[in-house]
């Protein structure tokens, strides 16, 4: 069972809308009981609150459901999951000084590591301040990066 959680800055556009991406698409693939998958913020104003209404609609467009209720990552969180999946190089860092450790600091990635290539994008942007297109890159570049990821689990490819 492989434990994920993905990272933005207030875990109601990017963060949410991954979890579902790879939820939904490790249950198409048949591997709902390999892959375990929860999201979170860096920053804690959101909490409680369900995903951005634009990302909810952007994301019900194409067949996902976001029920996710926003939370702030907590240091347990480094126990709790295999892989901590951060949307951009500012949330990689809050993680990088919220790891309680050395060894759980390895548990840390980029979403970009799961970017296919080419790409011009070297992180997931925040839509937020965004139009309707900014969700939908967003929405677009998670699919592909989390195919990616689950291809990597499947394949029993070392981290």
């Amino acid at each position: 069972m492989k434990r994920i959680l993905f990272v933005c800055l207030g875990n109601i556009c990017r963060s949410p809308a991954a979890e579902e991406i790879l939820r939904w698409q490790a249950a198409r693939r048949g591997l709902s009981g390999e892959v375990t998958v929860d999201s979170a913020g860096t920053y804690g104003g959101h909490r409680g609150e369900k995903a951005d209404f634009r990302m909810r609609a952007a994301a019900s467009n194409r067949g996902y459901t976001l029920t996710h209720r926003s939370r702030k990552v907590e240091s347990d969180d480094f126990g709790r999951f295999d892989m901590l999946i951060a949307m951009d190089d500012s949330n990689y860092e809050s993680l990088y000084r919220l790891a309680p450790s050395v060894e759980a600091s390895r548990r840390i990635y980029r979403m970009r590591e799961f970017f296919s290539e080419p790409c011009r994008w070297d992180h997931v942007p925040d839509p937020y301040y965004e139009g309707a297109e900014g969700f939908e890159l967003v929405l677009d570049l998670l699919e592909r990066a989390c195919g990616n990821l689950l291809d990597r689990i499947e394949g029993g490819v070392p981290e």
